[in-house]
């Protein structure tokens, strides 16, 4: 798989060391799960006897943590199949170079946006900046931008941007920039400064252009408009009118640059990328489909101006960090041996607001630098929707044919048709009823009707023949925007684990689409993100129960003498002290990880049920799917706050909220209440209360957060008085509940 210098291959891939260890560890970690189910099936409490009751109410609870841990031991075991076999990557991009310096393939860039409010227009063209400066043949590279809000301010920025780029291209390559997106790249070097020479002076020349031109940009989107004297120079601006409305508008397609035209050349004479604005119709009566719609547009128009045989495809807000990713991606497409195998290659999602304790979990750890590795040695990892790199054709809808070792083709453009005809010809391709009675969102392109397309589509993807491949690069090749709030976080959370379940409910279940297209492992590693919603109701279980019962002085767990109590505090202090180390070990700090950790448990509490519940709903056709666009930008006092690494609760009385407050002032009373019991009145008791103590203490710990919000802070991101009596009314109910 892969080769050294003997065979001379692109790309070499290397297995995990120490696996045996993990294993031992994985094997000793089942042995207590099973002890734990054999404790739970053989001291059921008899429902007869005195204190029937009593008996009966401890029987239902006892069951009930029994199905719990048949279910944490069953998921727990779907989650070892991304470590058993984890294997790395590495390119060699001298060889690629060297050996197809004058025949690599075209590449288009789709860069997606939706809302001009919540997705800035000059966040957005950074990233497009930072995508036109690859470093890359430019002949051969074309940037699209698909704003679905169809807003003349993201194409004026569009407009500004590509002026820009005739100095930013040509400073990037003569100084190796990095990273190139412009706002990145002078944010970066404003501790350090201009370099002295011919350097410095150009880059404060460069900075004083960027500086000019994000100041139209900003000046336009606070008035709301752009510049009438603007609007004269380019007629493109007529296609906007007073009835034009971000749901109801004719398509738009600009090729703001041409990359066949001689004269597209920047300051230093050198052709520009190709450049092309696209606002797909809309109209109110047809479904737009999201992203989706917006992707297989893109696919569409693409194929009629460029047609690049590989396509990256980004959100608005993850620039372009490592200017070297599309000879990354390229040495597993173009290798000679397996490179005619992979349909995509996907990159991790990085993000550079994140703090340095990741207040709200947002970086992905564990996902990017230990699942997705293991999801590569059974075939690839699943397709995330950003920073990833399709062969055009997969996308398309074919099947992997074995037999045929399809090279990616040299040359795609079209260079007879002019420039206004290529723009009709792509808008024609862009209709609200084009897809009408076609497999688009079908057969062909990104699948539609579900909120993770993505997921979805790259599970086609790979039960069609094609593997998919896992690149992580020591630089990061992609930098975004993570959520600064904690609604923000719930709600992206609550989306992603939606679309996974209802795409575990459909014909595209893991164990039914893939069987016998794709690996066990690679089914069961999907099955792990599809299972995220029903893990809500065990995790709620194990919140309210044990603490309930030991506010009741009941004990659910074995006895510290007793035997039975080994499984337990084996498995619970092990795999805590695993999940600690590991998040060491891959760059994390312990305060991190108990992040992560609080994190883990607010999505299993709010998010997870609410997605759960929503898909069923959805299900039985009562409400229909939607999308929601989590939002770039925050008021200063939010921001700062976030920097401060502080929770930001706010005055959110959605249900998720009012969930999480009153299982948290749940937690706290019995904790008290407990204690008072075990302390006070039956310290006796304390041996058969320890597990219960423990886990409630636990939850009490991890909601810290949430009390200093309650008692003791007065920003606006404190919780409201009202909720505070709203989930304190709801926990005392606890006492009320008669046993």
């Amino acid at each position: 798989m892969g080769g050294g210098e003997e065979d001379g291959a692109l790309f070499e891939t290397k297995f995990a060391e120490g696996r045996k260890w993990y294993k031992l560890y994985a094997c000793s970690v089942f042995t207590g799960i099973c002890m734990i189910w054999a404790y739970r099936a053989t001291h059921i409490p008899m429902k007869d006897g005195e204190e029937e009751k009593k008996k009966m109410m401890m029987w239902a609870l006892w069951i009930g943590l029994f199905a719990a841990e048949l279910w944490f031991g069953l998921y727990w075991l779907l989650t070892q199949s991304v470590r058993w076999n984890p294997i790395y990557r590495h390119t060699f991009k001298e060889r690629l170079s060297k050996r197809y310096k004058d025949n690599l393939p075209g590449v288009d860039v789709f860069v997606c946006t939706a809302d001009p409010t919540i997705e800035p227009p000059i966040m957005v063209i950074n990233t497009v900046l930072s995508v036109m400066a690859y470093d890359y043949p430019t002949e051969k590279l074309s940037v699209y931008l698909s704003d679905d809000g169809g807003s003349e301010l993201t194409f004026y920025a569009l407009l500004e941007a590509s002026k820009f780029a005739k100095f930013w291209l040509p400073f990037c390559k003569k100084f190796k920039v990095e990273p190139r997106s412009p706002a990145a790249y002078f944010k970066l070097q404003e501790s350090i400064g201009p370099q002295d020479g011919l350097e410095g002076v150009e880059w404060l020349a460069t900075k004083s252009l960027y500086k000019e031109m994000e100041n139209k940009i900003n000046g336009a989107v606070e008035h709301g408009r752009v510049p009438h004297n603007i609007r004269k120079q380019h007629k493109a601006f007529s296609e906007w009118n007073v009835a034009t409305t971000p749901r109801d508008h004719c398509a738009i397609l600009q090729i703001l640059i041409d990359g066949r035209d001689k004269n597209a050349i920047d300051n230093e004479g050198f052709v520009l990328p190709t450049l092309v604005y696209m606002a797909r119709e809309k109209r109110p009566h047809h479904h737009h489909n999201f992203k989706a719609g917006a992707m297989n547009s893109l696919l569409r128009a693409s194929s009629e101006i460029s047609n690049g045989g590989v396509i990256l495809n980004v959100d608005c807000d993850m620039y372009s960090n490592n200017s070297e990713t599309i000879n990354d991606a390229l040495c597993f497409f173009m290798d000679e041996e397996k490179g005619h195998e992979f349909a995509y290659v996907q990159l991790p999602q990085r993000f550079d607001n994140i703090t340095k304790n990741d207040v709200y979990g947002n970086r992905f750890r564990i996902a990017f630098e230990v699942d997705f590795h293991g999801l590569d040695g059974y075939g690839g990892p699943l397709y995330v929707g950003s920073g990833c790199y399709h062969r055009r054709e997969s996308l398309s809808g074919k099947k992997f044919d074995p037999d045929r070792k399809a090279k990616l083709r040299v040359t795609e453009r079209n260079f007879e048709a002019n420039t206004s005809i290529l723009q009709e010809k792509a808008k024609s391709l862009i209709s609200c009823t084009y897809e009408d009675n076609t497999e688009w969102g079908k057969e062909m392109g990104l699948k539609y009707g579900y909120p993770v397309e993505d997921a979805i589509t790259g599970l086609s993807i790979q039960c069609r023949g094609w593997k998919s491949i896992y690149f992580n690069p020591l630089r990061s090749g992609f930098l975004g925007v993570a959520p600064v709030t904690l609604a923000q976080t719930l709600v992206q959370q609550k989306r992603w684990s939606e679309g996974d379940f209802q795409i575990f409910l459909s014909k595209y279940c893991p164990f039914i689409c893939g069987y016998k297209r794709i690996k066990l492992g690679l089914q069961i590693g999907y099955s792990m993100y599809c299972l995220w919603a029903p893990c809500a109701f065990p995790i709620l279980y194990y919140v309210i129960i044990p603490s309930f019962a030991l506010l009741h002085g009941i004990s659910l767990f074995p006895n510290v003498q007793d035997i039975w109590f080994a499984p337990f505090a084996y498995v619970m202090a092990v795999t805590s002290i695993y999940s600690l180390w590991e998040a060491l070990m891959i760059g994390d700090t312990v305060k991190g990880w108990w992040n992560e950790r609080r994190i883990w448990l607010y999505k299993r509490l709010t998010s997870y049920p609410l997605a759960f519940i929503d898909t069923l709903l959805k299900l039985a056709s009562v409400s229909k799917s939607t999308f929601v666009i989590t939002a770039k930008v925050a008021d200063e006092e939010v921001l700062n706050r976030y920097e401060q690494e502080i929770i930001e609760f706010g005055s959110s009385s959605s249900s998720m909220f009012i969930i999480l407050y009153a299982l948290a002032m749940l937690n706290l009373l019995c904790l008290l209440g407990g204690v008072k019991r075990l302390v006070l009145d039956e310290a006796g008791e304390m041996n058969s209360m320890l597990v219960q103590l423990i886990i409630c203490g636990s939850i009490t710990l991890i909601n810290m957060p949430i009390y200093q919000a309650m008692f003791f802070r007065t920003d606006g991101g404190c919780i409201p008085m009202s909720l505070t009596f709203t989930s304190l009314s709801l926990a005392m109910l606890a006492y009320i509940i008669p046993i």
